[in-house]
């Protein structure tokens, strides 16, 4: 037998392996991330300060735990408010000097926007996006069971292209 030269592969070589394309369903797969699907990674820590607390003890918890924001609970653990950093400066260019002493009744969000564990990653970032604030209660009947970031939100899914990428990879290989 003789032997032959090389010859790439073409397009009619491999006619029984199936291609994989981009598609509207895969690239809108993670539209079907839920915000339980965050929680399994990113844990359910919840860090809560309570309405007559003071700015400074707040402060001193973001720092603490080197977080952006607290949920504030009456004693039974009820969502009564939301406070973030940002909140905090505000009024320190408000009250200088003054701020650290004042309680945390008198600067937390009232109204807070929260989720669910069944939402879906893509209406809470629009969410967040369009209210324009990145923390985010987990409430599930009624009781507080996470905090999310639109940090938390972005990295998630990047993991998950990471995650897409390497199977395609996989699959196109192999």
């Amino acid at each position: 037998m003789a032997p032959t030269s090389y010859q790439p592969p073409t397009r009619g070589d491999k006619a029984d392996t199936a291609t994989y394309s981009q598609t509207a369903e895969s690239n809108l797969a993670h539209s079907q991330s839920t915000v339980a699907k965050l929680l399994e990674g990113k844990g359910d820590a919840i860090f809560s300060v309570r309405p007559g607390d003071t700015i400074g003890h707040v402060v001193g918890v973001l720092k603490e735990k080197r977080i952006g924001a607290v949920v504030v609970t009456d004693q039974n653990g009820t969502l009564q408010g939301i406070l973030s950093e940002r909140d905090i400066v505000r009024r320190m260019a408000d009250t200088p000097g003054q701020t650290l002493p004042q309680q945390v009744e008198a600067l937390m969000t009232k109204s807070v926007r929260t989720c669910t564990p069944e939402d879906t990653l893509t209406d809470v970032l629009k969410t967040m996006t369009e209210g324009r604030f990145r923390h985010m209660p987990v409430v599930k009947d009624g009781n507080l069971c996470g905090m999310i970031t639109i940090g938390d939100v972005v990295n998630f899914r990047l993991r998950e292209l990471e995650y897409e990428a390497l199977r395609m990879k996989q699959m196109i290989v192999g």
